[in-house]
């Protein structure tokens, strides 16, 4: 019975000095840490380490050195992936799935980075050449990247063009400021033919669910309500 109790001290022992790593910072001080969680500070990467004093500190990973601030933002990719929420098949995917584009710079480019909505999406009918389009889109650029920036992951925009090039396109999104990713001009004949959203003027929003469901649109049996309309439902559905 001592035995075990013995053999239980020293593993224990063991295992919480296997916790604790070499962290170094730009200096080149060297301490034993533990790292207890990742968290984002200042707009960068930190983390909470233990001490083997049992005293706690945070260090961003501007504070270390590149080995060690490599170190942490893997741990922080890790939670990251932990964190991210299950996304649900959509109806929608083998129309978008490879087929987005998102202005870089001031060019349209493959939109790597998409990332599917949980709950809902967005889809904006719309043009270059459409006065209404660009006295509207203002509006909903600031909508955009307010909803954005508190729901994340729950939906998303996907901008479905009127426009017969892709120069108009760009400039177009240019002069918008548009955060949000487009479907390629190639494939949206075949989106609006397999998707039927009763566009019949721009510019327009349509909201879905995942399935294709649609929660709100910006006509009523031929009647033109406006954009706004599917803002506020989304709005209402995000509360």
């Amino acid at each position: 019975m001592i035995t075990r109790i013995l053999l239980l001290t020293v593993l224990s022992a063991t295992c919480a000095f296997a916790a604790f790593e070499t962290w170094t910072n730009k200096a080149g001080q060297s301490a034993k840490l533990s790292l207890a969680r990742t968290l984002d500070k200042d707009g960068e990467v930190a983390g909470e380490f233990k001490m083997e004093n049992g005293k706690s500190v945070t260090l961003k990973a501007s504070d270390l050195d590149e080995a060690s601030g490599k170190r942490l933002a893997a741990e922080n990719e890790k939670r990251l992936a932990k964190e991210k929420p299950a996304v649900a098949a959509s109806i929608f995917d083998k129309l978008l799935d490879g087929n987005l584009v998102k202005l870089q710079g001031k060019s349209l480019k493959k939109c790597d980075d998409a990332t599917k909505p949980t709950k809902y999406y967005l889809f904006y009918y719309t043009a270059s050449w459409c006065p209404p389009c660009h006295a509207f889109t203002p509006t909903l650029v600031s909508f955009y990247d307010e909803m954005k920036a508190k729901h994340k992951t729950e939906f998303e925009l996907v901008l479905i063009t009127s426009d017969n090039d892709e120069a108009a396109m760009t400039e177009y999104a240019a002069e918008m400021k548009m955060a949000w990713p487009q479907l390629k001009l190639s494939k949206t004949s075949k989106f609006k033919s397999e998707v039927n959203h009763g566009i019949k003027g721009i510019p327009s929003l349509v909201l879905t669910d995942l399935e294709g469901k649609v929660l709100q649109g910006s006509y009523d049996n031929g009647t033109y309500l406006g954009p706004q309309v599917a803002m506020t439902k989304l709005e209402e559905l995000l509360k």
